[in-house]
């Protein structure tokens, strides 16, 4: 009998778990944990793989990512000035859109919607949070945009928005040379358990 081994360092009371599968069976793992307190020095458990959460690629999960990609399927959609049916969008109007099939009431407008939720920094940053720019005039000191994050790799952060000239795009905000003068906050909201 071969065994694979895989090595998972978890960190949930204080356990740190090595799995081993058996190369015959693809729905259970051999699970020892070594106890980083006094209490045990080693426990032995045979799970199912069902019941190991699958990671998401959001610390909110499921939710939001949902959300993510039912956004997407709105991408080519033209701009439209105060628009806010998938016939066409402008900025605001495509976040209420995307939010309220989630069950979401917002605020209509970029800068009003810039009042809501907890800001947060560029380094922390994630998938489901809400960027604000100024608007065309990069000047300005007002919140004139809003985008949602759709993934976050390394430095690179890539938003859905739905942009004057393009309709709705996804765009790496770290190469856009539009965007980065323009950059004013990003929110994050309380997605919740709705």
């Amino acid at each position: 009998m071969k065994l694979v081994s895989i090595f998972f360092v978890f960190i949930l009371t204080g356990h740190v778990v090595t799995a081993q599968s058996n190369s015959n069976s693809k729905d259970s793992l051999v699970l020892q944990s070594a106890v980083t307190d006094s209490i045990s020095k080693s426990d032995s458990a045979t799970v199912s793989l069902d019941s190991i959460p699958t990671p998401t690629s959001t610390p909110n999960g499921k939710r939001i990512d949902d959300m993510i990609s039912y956004a997407k399927t709105f991408l080519g959609v033209p701009y439209r000035y105060s628009g806010t049916t998938p016939s066409g969008f402008d900025c605001s109007g495509f976040i209420n859109y995307v939010m309220g099939d989630f069950g979401f009431s917002l605020t209509r407008t970029s800068y009003g919607l810039a009042e809501l939720g907890e800001t947060v920094s560029l380094a922390t940053i994630r998938p489901g949070d809400l960027m604000f720019f100024k608007g065309r005039n990069v000047n300005s000191t007002t919140v004139g945009h809003v985008a949602m994050v759709v993934e976050v790799n390394g430095k690179d952060i890539k938003m859905i928005h739905a942009s004057s000239s393009r309709g709705v795009v996804i765009e790496n905000f770290r190469t856009s040379s539009y965007l980065l003068p323009r950059y004013i906050k990003a929110k994050r909201l309380d997605y919740g358990r709705r």
